[in-house]
């Protein structure tokens, strides 16, 4: 019998787990070369018609610089707020018990299931002068929210807050309460154990949800144009630049500016995970 065994091991042949690998990987790359690849690569050669020259005026326009700084500026913005507040709301739904905490877990799926345009709309309504919030903001305070950049800002926290919220959750349910039990006993402040024991575990989750949160505000459309004013070099975002483009039929010129937005968003995002490797190393390095 281990003679037998060991013919067989001698084949060289390598049986997998899981039957079917080899099938499932196939459909896995044409899928993905179908809905991921295959339109990035339409992008890069539908710019490619135009020129150095072309493309650099395109894209260095006073009213595209304006759309960049104002779509990736209130991206990563929006993002750090959700990564701070998002962490709070997780932390309050993990280890406190109160009236209402099945809804409000459930209300923090709410972005995901409301249609972008009915959160817009839903948003304006709010905000604008003579909505709820706007009238005390605006209208008592003096602080613009809707129509303004900062109405920008308001529409991609609130689409991206459920990211932050979603990925530290089951980090924080998983985390032993014993571990600030032991930093208590041997003298630790709250902030102090916060910060040395458990913000190097929550660290790569809340990164990727401070990514995801980015990558989702940085392309939204439907939630922020109701909200923005859409107002040229004060309140118009890249994505509605893209669409006024196609709409005058500047295919390569919206094309053009969409390869900006994906190189810079693509280096963004490469940054963030090169971050949270380092920081999962880390962690594994200290246990």
């Amino acid at each position: 019998m281990a003679i037998g065994l060991s013919r067989k091991r001698g084949t060289g042949r390598h049986h997998n787990v899981l039957p079917g690998f080899n099938l499932t990987l196939g459909y896995t790359l044409i899928y993905l070369s179908l809905i991921v690849l295959l339109p990035i690569a339409a992008v890069f050669i539908r710019t490619a018609e135009l020129s150095f020259s072309e493309f650099w005026e395109v894209v260095t326009a006073p009213r595209v610089l304006a759309s960049y700084k104002l779509s990736f500026g209130a991206s990563l913005l929006a993002a750090a707020i959700n990564a701070v507040f998002g962490l709070l709301l997780a932390w309050v739904l993990v280890r406190y018990s109160f009236p209402g905490k099945k809804i409000v877990d459930a209300l923090v799926d709410l972005p995901f299931a409301l249609p972008t345009a009915v959160a817009g709309i839903a948003l304006t309504a709010l905000y604008a002068r003579n909505g709820w919030i706007g009238q005390i903001v605006e209208g008592e305070l003096g602080v613009k929210i809707a129509f303004a950049p900062a109405g920008v800002l308001v529409s991609l926290v609130f689409i991206g807050l459920p990211f932050v919220v979603r990925t530290v959750q089951p980090i924080l349910e998983d985390l032993e309460t014993e571990l600030e039990e032991a930093a208590a006993s041997l003298g630790a402040r709250r902030w102090q154990t916060f910060r040395y024991v458990l913000l190097p575990i929550l660290l790569p989750a809340l990164l990727t949800g401070f990514a995801l949160a980015f990558a989702r505000a940085v392309g939204e459309y439907g939630s922020v144009i109701f909200i923005a004013g859409n107002i040229p070099l004060v309140s118009e975002i890249t994505p509605l630049i893209i669409i006024t483009k196609l709409e005058q039929y500047d295919y390569v010129g919206a094309t053009a500016v969409a390869v900006v937005m994906l190189v810079f968003s693509f280096i963004l995002l490469l940054l963030v995970n090169a971050l949270q490797a380092w920081s999962s190393r880390s962690i594994g390095g200290s246990r």
